[in-house]
C-alpha cells in the first residue's frame, strides 16, 4: 500500500470585535493536546498492479481513508517569535478491502503513531490572533495487517516498520486567558508503511495549550491612596462683587487593587471588592462633584489586546456597581480600559518577562482600578 496526500483544506473564521494588535507569548514552558481528523489516499492502482502480478483482477475496492487523530505536545517558548516543540501523535488506522477474480478478497490496514520534534515560528497578527508555522522530524511506527481469502494468498500478514521522515504544518493561535490558548492547525506527516512504501498523512485539528507560570494570582490587597493635597493658592485682594460660580478643583483620587476587587482574569466584583466600593461611595457623601472617571489597569504581562479588554470590562463593572449600589447617575461616570499603560512599578523594580509567581507578586500594584472624582467648590 502507498498513502498519498489528495488535499484537504479548512477555514477558521471568527468575529473578534475589539482589542489592539496581538502580543505573542512570553518565554516559558507550555503543554497541550490537539484532536481532529486525519486523512490519507490509498493507492488503488498499486494494489491492482500487485494483484495482476499474481494473476488476479479487481472487481471492486473499498477504501477506509479517514480516521480520528490526536497529539500530545509540550514545548518551550524562547521568545515571542520562536519555540521548540515535541510530542506524541496517533494518526489513526487506514485500510482497504478488494474483491478479486478469480473469486477472492484482500484486506489490509495500517496503524500510524510516533514521536515528533519541531521548530515553531510565530507571527503576531491582530486582535491577539497569531499565526505559526512548523517544520520538524517524526519517527513513525507503522503496524500493518493483511488478510486474504479465496484465490488471494497473503504470505506476510503482519509487517511493521519504524522510520524517520519530515513533517510540516501551519496554524492559528488565540489566547482565551493569559494561561490558556486555543489552536487550529493543519499538519502533514511523511510516513513509511510496513512494506516499504512512502506517503503523506494530513491531520487537521483543534486543541488547547496551557502556559505554565501564567495563572497564579497575587495576594489580595486594597490600597486606597488619596491624591496629594495641592498647595494653598496665594491670597488675592478682594475685587468687585461678581456672580457666584462653581469652579472645579483638583480631582480626588482613590486607587483600588484589582486583585482584591476581582478574581484572577475575572471582571465580576467579588464581596471583598464590593465592601471597598461601598466605602468609596460613602466618602462621596456631602461632596459636590461633576464627573467620576474610572480607569482599569492590568500589569504588563500577557497579550496587549487581551489586557485592554480585561481592563475595560473591570472599569465597566465598577461603574455598574456604583450605579446600582450607590445610586450614582451613569451620565456622571466615565469608564475606560488602560491595559498595562502607566505602570506604578518600574522595570528595575520588577525585572523579567517570564510570568513567574515572584514577578506576578511584584507587579501587583500595576493591577488596579483608579477612580478620579472631579470635585467642585
Amino acid at each position: 500500500m502507498r498513502y498519498v496526500l489528495t488535499g484537504m483544506s479548512a477555514l477558521l473564521a471568527g468575529a473578534l470585535l475589539s482589542g489592539q494588535p496581538a502580543c505573542a507569548a512570553d518565554p516559558g514552558w507550555y503543554a497541550g493536546v490537539n484532536g481532529g481528523q486525519s486523512e490519507a489516499t490509498i493507492d488503488n492502482d498499486r494494489i491492482s498492479d500487485e494483484l495482476r502480478g499474481d494473476g488476479l483482477s479487481i472487481r471492486s475496492i473499498h477504501d477506509d481513508d479517514r480516521d480520528a487523530g490526536f497529539k500530545l505536545f509540550g514545548g518551550y517558548q524562547f521568545n515571542r517569535y520562536f519555540a521548540v516543540e515535541g510530542g506524541y501523535f496517533d494518526l489513526g488506522k487506514f485500510g482497504f478491502k478488494a474483491d478479486t477474480l478469480p473469486p477472492g478478497t484482500l484486506s489490509g490496514d495500517t496503524r500510524l503513531r510516533g514521536l515528533n520534534l519541531d521548530a515553531v515560528g510565530t507571527v503576531p497578527l491582530i486582535y491577539d490572533l497569531s499565526a505559526f508555522a512548523r517544520i520538524g522530524v517524526n519517527v513513525t511506527q507503522a503496524s500493518d495487517s493483511f488478510s486474504g481469502g479465496g484465490a488471494v494468498d497473503v504470505t506476510n500478514p503482519s509487517p511493521s516498520r519504524r522510520a524517520t521522515n519530515f513533517k510540516v504544518g501551519a496554524g492559528l493561535e488565540y489566547p482565551l486567558t493569559r494561561a490558556i490558548g486555543l489552536r487550529f492547525e493543519v499538519e502533514r506527516y511523511r510516513v513509511d508503511d510496513g512494506i516499504g512504501n512512502k506517503g503523506d498523512i494530513d491531520l487537521v485539528s483543534f486543541g488547547l495549550l496551557y502556559r505554565f507560570g501564567s495563572s497564579g494570582s497575587a495576594p489580595e490587597r486594597v490600597a486606597e491612596i488619596p491624591a496629594p493635597t495641592p498647595p494653598p493658592a496665594p491670597e488675592i485682594a478682594p475685587a468687585a462683587p461678581s456672580p457666584v460660580a462653581i469652579v472645579p478643583s483638583s480631582p480626588k483620587t482613590s486607587v483600588l487593587s484589582a486583585d482584591a476587587l476581582f478574581d484572577f482574569d475575572g471582571a465580576n466584583v467579588k464581596p471583598a471588592g464590593q465592601a471597598s466600593l461601598d466605602r468609596f461611595a460613602a466618602s462621596l457623601k456631602g461632596t459636590s462633584y461633576s464627573l467620576i472617571t474610572i480607569s482599569g489597569y492590568t500589569d504588563r504581562l500577557g497579550p496587549a489586546g487581551y489586557n485592554q479588554r480585561l481592563s475595560a470590562r473591570r472599569a465597566d463593572a465598577v461603574k455598574a456597581y456604583l450605579e446600582k449600589s450607590a445610586g450614582i447617575p451613569p451620565e456622571r461616570m466615565v469608564a475606560r480600559g488602560m491595559d498595562g499603560s502607566n505602570p506604578v512599578t518600574s522595570a528595575d523594580q520588577c525585572q523579567g518577562t517570564r510570568p513567574t509567581k515572584s514577578l506576578i507578586d511584584c507587579l501587583q500594584p500595576d493591577r488596579r482600578v483608579q477612580i478620579e472624582v472631579s470635585v467642585t467648590q
